[in-house]
């Protein structure tokens, strides 16, 4: 592996940065600016190729990003890529979808256990809002019930900016406490008989505390709630969905929604999402409309009909959360010998690392990434990571040599500051 060191300012990916300034607000927009990491961290990348990608200056990283999740059969999974450039060779863009689009229809019928159709479109907005329109349409109401925190995509109903959004945008939005029952009960009590849908997340992964899984006892309300109201249960499963069960990230509460949101994992880095339901919801899917200019090319939907096969065949959920045991463990280990408590979070496929009584700012964890980053491993030290198939024993134990290497630099920075104290 070679061995990152911090940008230069003669480095392309600076270079990059300065030309990106003047012609793109900002520099770069939404959740991929570099400026948010740790300092070091590149902005731009070339290539990717399994569990590694390659930034403009040519340094390599085990990543533990994954693209943000789109990546779970690591970059330019071979089968994935033949598929999309079968059908884009013959066509991508057309007058009407390709045969993949039933294809890939049936396949999330027969993946996903709560589903009798299935809707696609390009990313994870699109399927939660076509996710509430559909709701709304089936139900003749109007109030949304959602997480305190909870993240469900970039558009102004539920941004989590405030910044160009109307009050009128986010009129009918309540709010609970992930697991807690008490809070959702407030919250359906509050919406009374205008209650149109109370949407849940795979898992509470808001953004720097600790992750949650729900509660079967959570899970069980919320379905109760819905039931009782006649109001539609949404599953946002934009994240995690296909990483901690093909049939469904809430399989293991029990409980099934009557639609769920997918995107991110799907087609492994190709821009696809789809909306899966109930049968009782198709006639409001139907009835509502909801398109895109691109929401039908079949490249994309090759490949997603490649991803879910090569997922099922090796039971991709299996080795994921294998290798995450394997890092959060080996993790767990070395922070140990180094004096430092770490508080992980989370399902291990989709692990949260934080240090026990670190800063609210995390300066602690930024700066073990920030040595990570060094010795050529990409993570985040407040959003959760990602792992995928690609992340094999041999590519753990390779990062976890930097991650020893990252904490002994922490140990040696502990040391040093308390001498210089004393």
């Amino acid at each position: 592996m070679n061995s990152p060191m911090v940008q230069t300012n003669e480095s392309q990916d600076r270079r990059l940065r300065a030309r990106a300034a003047r012609v793109i607000p900002g520099g770069m927009w939404g959740h991929q600016r570099a400026e948010a990491l740790p300092k070091g961290y590149p902005q731009f990348f070339a290539s990717g190729k399994g569990a590694r990608v390659t930034d403009v200056d040519g340094r390599e990283y085990i990543d533990f990003m994954c693209a943000w999740g789109p990546i779970i059969l690591g970059h330019q999974h071979e089968g994935v890529e033949a598929a999309a450039a079968a059908q884009a060779s013959v066509g991508n863009c057309l007058n009407g979808p390709t045969e993949h689009a039933v294809i890939l229809a049936e396949r999330l019928v027969e993946t996903v256990t709560h589903a009798d159709w299935a809707l696609l479109q390009k990313n994870g907005s699109d399927a939660m809002t076509t996710c509430i329109t559909t709701a709304r349409a089936a139900t003749g109401r109007r109030k949304i019930l959602i997480a305190k925190g909870a993240y469900h995509g970039a558009v102004p109903w539920c941004s989590p900016s405030l910044v160009g959004v109307t009050s009128e945008d986010r009129a009918h939005l309540l709010h609970f406490t992930f697991n807690d029952a008490d809070s959702l009960l407030a919250a359906v009590t509050d919406a009374g008989d205008d209650l149109a849908a109370i949407v849940v997340s795979a898992f509470r992964h808001d953004l720097g505390i600790p992750q949650e899984l729900p509660t079967e006892a959570f899970a069980r309300a919320v379905r109760k709630h819905c039931d009782a109201t006649k109001a539609v249960m949404v599953l946002d499963d934009v994240r995690a969905g296909f990483r901690l069960n093909m049939a469904g990230s809430w399989e293991g509460t029990g409980v099934r929604p009557d639609l769920t949101a997918f995107s991110k994992a799907i087609a492994n880095g190709h821009a696809l999402s789809a909306v899966t339901g109930s049968d009782w919801l198709r006639d409001a899917a139907n009835s509502v409309f909801v398109t895109g200019s691109f929401w039908y090319a079949g490249a994309q939907m090759a490949a997603g009909v490649a991803t879910l096969g090569e997922l099922a065949r090796i039971n991709g959920p299996a080795l994921m959360t294998r290798a995450g045991h394997r890092l959060r463990n080996g993790l767990d280990e070395q922070a140990a010998r180094h004096g430092f408590a770490l508080n992980q979070s989370g399902p291990v496929a989709m692990p949260l690392v934080q240090f026990a009584g670190d800063d609210t700012k995390a300066s602690l964890g930024e700066a073990f990434c920030g040595e990570a980053l060094r010795r050529g491993v990409y993570m985040h030290h407040r959003h959760n990571m990602f792992l995928s198939t690609a992340h094999t024993d041999a590519e753990i134990d390779c990062a976890l040599e930097a991650t020893e290497g990252a904490f002994a630099a922490l140990a040696r920075n502990r040391t040093k500051n308390q001498g210089d104290a004393a």
